[in-house]
């Protein structure tokens, strides 16, 4: 087996961050990680000085690289070191062409320079950001050899998938002197010999690949001094002080997207700190089941019926005048534009917030990848272009109308100011009746959200989270909600007549207008046990752990440092080891312990036993490990220990104690 690392950068680009390459550190890193061979790939560039300069302090293969910008993916593309001056003019062009960090070449341009892909080794961005989309894996299908994953999890789930590439794993690092620990992500290849044909062979083998060199993908390197961990479920076993908390910092500090949940963390006796929490999870709650009757308030908030009531009493009054009155017209009120209507202008609001959605979607770079996979830039920016050209013909419009106006009112001032004529009052009959209607449907909406109902459900263990809807019962309640000492009474008198209640609101000057729609419909939020009653302090704790470790699976490995001290055998047993032995199938779990109940029962896939040792006055702590069934547990310098005395010591407070427990106890107890 032979260990590799494709992916190093050695020069800061304008796709990366500022660093400053360190040789020195490279054959460091090199050396302590048993490196077989090495490539060079910095973002759009090669070195062809700089690569002549490391091979030659390397005393292993080092590769000639690059990562390109593709198709708004990243992709690998490696080289046999046999033609390395063609390889340089070749890397050139793609410089040439990626002048700023959002730029990329398409396919057709890479066939262009590189031509016979076939030669090179291909690796994209697979299940890694910003990743190579799936048509466009499919374009060079059959040219890419592997993909290049982040996590253990991720690899181990792509090799178990038929579907998959043949997953590789790399350090993507930048070694500075700076650097206090190296990457441990590395991929071992089954080959005799290093060799250019031979890599390219392994990498389309998902069989010749591994996470270790003895183990193959049960196990995976997970600090940068060699500890080796399952991909499983792992305890940590120790005596007081012996570093347990050490290496479980240490796996934290070295690895990527980690879980790690601390002795004592998930305490939660205190009372208002869990219900702040209970409060901040109901707010979420409430925020995605309203979000939608929120726009409908904030489409009817400033629609006031009473002036558009004044304004229809107005208009009436005038035409009855106005008829009446009809013996007085004169010349100057019988002119067309003496009771002429003003040009309803457009609202441009929503073309606006639409040009500006669309150059959200173009400059975004976090989600440029999900963007670029529905919609290409060339689009997008095609409809930028059709948008703002359809706002200045709007504007233009808008403008023409306005000045007609302006000129309608001044005609209109002149001829009424030379009448005795009674002029009818201007009304938008047309927009009155949409915003009658939108109240109307608005109230019925209200009236439908008033139905009490279940909106959420979840089983964590022993334990069910649960919201519900609920209507307010009274002003104190309201009270409440807000948090304030602001009064509500009023308000509430109107609680069943929602346009009533929205205006009484708006009364209140106090309460943002943002925060009315959270004043029709009350959200419940609770955590229930398995009496379906409210839970406890202690309880508390206990769901606090599982719905932790429940959300473990966002994360690539989890970390559990001694949870028996806040919680009872019976529950470590029932509930956390079912939950903790499953998730073990998917992502790596460390565990430290005290408890048998933990450390024994669980049935763990390895054992890690943690020893502190003082050398030259300083606190040095060793590591042994092994299976559960091993007589012995050995160290990495092949040290042993007696895997027996460490379970007994650890688990059972020594074997004699055990012993005494057991025939002096639960033997007599039991005859």
């Amino acid at each position: 087996m032979k260990k590799i690392d494709l992916h190093i950068h050695t020069i800061s680009t304008i796709s990366d961050y500022e660093f400053i390459f360190s040789i020195e550190k490279l054959k460091e890193y090199v050396q302590t990680q048993n490196i077989n061979a090495i490539a060079i790939t910095n973002h759009n560039i090669f070195d062809l000085e700089q690569f002549r300069e490391i091979d030659e302090a390397l005393s292993i293969d080092v590769f000639p690289g690059i990562e390109i910008n593709l198709e708004c993916g990243h992709l690998l593309l490696i080289s046999d070191n046999n033609e390395l001056d063609a390889f340089n003019d070749k890397c050139q062009q793609v410089e040439d062409k990626i002048v700023t960090a959002e730029d990329s070449i398409s396919i057709g341009e890479m066939n262009e320079i590189f031509h016979d892909l076939s030669k090179y080794l291909l690796i994209p961005h697979y299940d890694k950001k910003p990743s190579l989309r799936q048509e466009k894996l499919n374009e060079l299908s059959s040219y890419i050899n592997a993909g290049e994953v982040t996590s253990i999890k991720k690899f181990i789930y792509h090799t178990k998938n038929a579907d998959s590439l043949v997953p590789v794993i790399f350090s993507d690092s930048r070694l500075t002197e700076e650097i206090s620990s190296f990457p441990t992500r590395q991929t071992y290849i089954d080959l005799q010999d290093i060799s250019f044909a031979g890599i390219k062979s392994c990498l389309n083998d998902k069989y010749k690949v591994a996470l270790s060199e003895e183990h193959g993908n049960d196990f995976f390197q997970a600090t940068s001094d060699g500890l080796l961990l399952s991909t499983g479920l792992n305890i940590i076993l120790g005596e007081r002080s012996s570093g347990k908390t050490f290496t479980l910092d240490k796996i934290s500090e070295e690895n990527e997207n980690v879980k790690y949940i601390k002795q004592f963390s998930l305490l939660q006796n205190d009372e208002q700190r869990f219900n702040e929490q209970l409060a901040t999870e109901e707010s979420r709650v409430t925020e995605d089941y309203l979000k939608e009757f929120k726009e409908v308030v904030d489409d009817v908030v400033d629609i006031d019926l009473s002036a558009h009531f004044r304004e229809m009493d107005d208009y009436l009054s005038s035409l009855l005048t106005y008829a009446s009155e009809s013996e007085k017209a004169d010349t100057y009120s019988k002119t067309a534009l003496f009771n002429e209507s003003r040009y309803a202008l457009k609202d441009l609001s929503n073309l606006q917030k639409l040009i500006e959605a669309t150059e959200l979607l173009l400059e975004n770079e976090e989600y440029k990848e999900i963007i670029n996979t529905h919609i290409s830039k060339e689009n997008l920016k095609s409809l930028l272009l059709d948008l703002i050209k359809k706002i200045h013909t709007e504007q233009e419009d808008k403008l023409k109308q306005q000045w007609l106006n302006d000129l309608i009112d001044n005609t209109k001032r002149a001829l009424q100011t030379r009448s005795a004529q009674t002029i009818i009052e201007d009304i938008n009959l047309y927009q009155i009746a949409i915003e009658c209607k939108k109240i109307e449907k608005f109230s019925e909406v209200v009236e439908l959200l008033k139905i009490e109902k279940n909106i959420y459900s979840k089983d964590i263990g022993k334990f069910k989270i649960i919201a519900k809807t609920k209507q307010y019962q009274g002003a104190q309640e309201l009270k409440n909600k807000s948090g304030r000492q602001w009064r509500f009474a009023s308000a509430f008198q109107n609680y069943n007549n929602p346009y009533s209640f929205l205006c009484e609101l708006k009364n209140i000057e106090q309460l943002r207008k943002t925060e009315y729609y959270k004043y029709f419909m009350d959200v419940q939020y609770q955590i229930l046990n398995r009496h379906g009653y409210p839970v406890s302090g202690g309880e508390r704790s206990e769901f606090n752990l599982l719905n932790e470790i429940k959300d473990a699976l966002k994360h690539d490995i989890l970390l559990i440092d001694e949870p028996e001290s806040s919680f009872d055998n019976q529950f470590l047993k029932s509930e956390v080891n079912k939950l903790i032995k499953e998730l073990s199938k998917e992502i790596p779990i460390v565990l430290v312990t005290h408890n048998n109940t933990v450390g024994a029962s669980i049935k763990p896939d390895y054992l890690i036993h943690t020893k502190r040792e003082i050398r030259d006055g300083e606190v040095n702590y060793k590591l042994f490990s092994g299976y559960p069934s091993d007589k012995e547990l050995k160290s990495t310098d092949s040290e042993s220990i007696n895997n027996y005395l460490i379970m007994m010591n650890c688990l059972e407070a020594g074997s004699e104690t055990y012993e005494k427990r057991r025939s002096d106890i639960y033997e007599i107890l039991k005859d």
